[in-house]
């Protein structure tokens, strides 16, 4: 990896990591606050609500965010002027936040009663909260593409805040209940909005980079099968990729919220409380996540901008490391997990549950393999194989969910722990055979 590539990548990911970092440990506050101060029934409820929101918003917007930054790092390296990309993608997303606010009002009986257990404000929290992520996601995706990462983080780092003061609020005495707590996660993508401005000033540079010079004085200004001068960007173009990218984000989210979802769904008067206890173990898996962000933030456009320019070694040098790091981590919490995980978990969150520490160290383990994934799974969307990527996904989190509800386990929380660590395996062997083919046989068109 060459010194500006590297130093841009680099740089990059560390500013994130900063934002993001003080990002999730702020969210592990707004949950640990939320626990102490609520009955168990209650942050039950705002688990679900939590779930049921970036279930949402990741499934419908972060298909535009990831389409933004490939298709903005990609033309700002071959230097193309036009603007046709943010079109396209500012019609999928309005039409993807209509689709979801008819959905939600047809559907407010079940919404309201079966999930919410009756209360109007998690409906309409639910309602509210997910149309104001949808300019958030748009802005993230330009700001990623565009590497301006310090005010990409600005702007996680303001939700996360602004969330947490209404949970701060109720622990401290001044409000009270479940409404307040769960109001915090309405302010939290309307205060961001600040940045959006700043967001859209400026998408990408006018004038031809040193680093599209390069690559012209090379001969190479195509990249994925697309031809020299400036290609019209389609809404068929954009919804292709949009689509595959929306599939993946939905078994994402079955990896990350099915669990929860479905012991609320099959535990009965006990379901509320015991579907808090799988969220908090499974915080273990999503915290990182957070912080993850920053990697799978910057690396999109850094990938995208290495295959323009045809450098295959810093590629895969970029993959390898990233590859190399997770795997650390993932063994250190794993073995804090091993030493001190329930004493940990019961110091942050309470309540009358008793965590398992093999099962938390299994949840390390699998976060481990879900990032793998999720890296090789940026890879792939860099080469344009999005629709290979897909399929991968689905087959893994559609395991995942049949393995939930076919065998009869009568710890409900262990056979979430282990579906989560088996799919998570599977799902990153599928990955990386995908990317060992396409390293051997060249990027595809996207």
């Amino acid at each position: 990896m060459t010194g500006p590539q590297a130093d841009g990548y680099g740089r990059g990911a560390a500013i994130l990591s900063v934002g993001i970092g003080v990002t999730g440990l702020i969210t592990y506050a707004y949950f640990s606050l939320a626990s102490h101060t609520l009955s168990e029934s209650d942050y039950g409820g705002i688990t679900l609500l939590w779930s049921a929101v970036f279930i949402t918003v990741s499934v419908l917007y972060r298909p535009v965010e990831q389409l933004l930054s490939r298709t903005i790092a990609d033309r700002a390296a071959h230097g193309y002027k036009g603007r046709d990309h943010l079109r396209v993608a500012g019609i999928i997303q309005l039409t993807l936040g209509a689709a979801f606010a008819v959905a939600a009002l047809l559907l407010r009986g079940p919404i309201e009663d079966d999930l919410f257990g009756g209360s109007q404000t998690l409906y309409w929290v639910l309602i509210v909260t997910v149309l104001a992520y949808a300019v958030s996601y748009f802005a993230r995706g330009c700001l990623a593409g565009s590497r301006r990462f310090g005010l990409y983080g600005g702007l996680v780092l303001m939700e996360a805040s602004s969330r947490v003061l209404f949970a701060l609020a109720v622990a401290v005495g001044i409000a009270s209940g479940q409404s307040v707590v769960a109001l915090g996660m309405v302010a939290a993508p309307i205060v961001s909005l600040a940045v959006v401005p700043f967001a859209l000033g400026r998408v990408a540079p006018a004038a031809r980079t040193a680093e599209v010079e390069a690559t012209a004085r090379a001969g190479d200004e195509t990249f994925m099968g697309e031809p020299a001068g400036e290609p019209e960007f389609t809404l068929s173009h954009g919804t292709g990729f949009a689509v595959a990218v929306l599939l993946i984000m939905l078994a994402e989210q079955t990896f990350l919220n099915a669990g929860p979802l479905l012991v609320k769904a099959t535990e009965g008067d006990e379901g509320a409380a015991l579907a808090g206890f799988t969220f908090n173990v499974l915080l273990i898996a999503r915290a990182p996540l957070q912080l993850f962000q920053a990697v799978q933030t910057s690396i999109l456009p850094h990938l995208t901008r290495l295959g323009v320019r045809g450098e295959t070694d810093p590629f895969r040098r970029t993959v390898n490391v990233t590859l190399i790091a997770i795997a650390g981590f993932a063994a250190a919490v794993a073995l804090v997990m091993l030493a001190a995980g329930p004493a940990v978990m019961d110091l942050v969150f309470g309540g009358d549950f008793e965590y398992d520490r093999f099962g938390l160290v299994l949840i390390s383990l699998g976060m481990g393999l879900y990032l793998s994934a999720a890296t090789l799974n940026q890879a792939l969307l860099a080469r344009g194989q999005a629709r290979q990527a897909c399929a991968a996904w689905l087959a893994a989190a559609g395991g995942f969910v049949v393995f939930l509800i076919v065998p009869e386990f009568d710890d409900r929380v262990l056979q979430v722990e282990v579906g989560y660590v088996a799919a998570a395996l599977v799902l990153c062997g599928l990955l990386y055979a995908l990317y060992r083919r396409e390293a051997s046989d060249g990027p595809a068109a996207a």
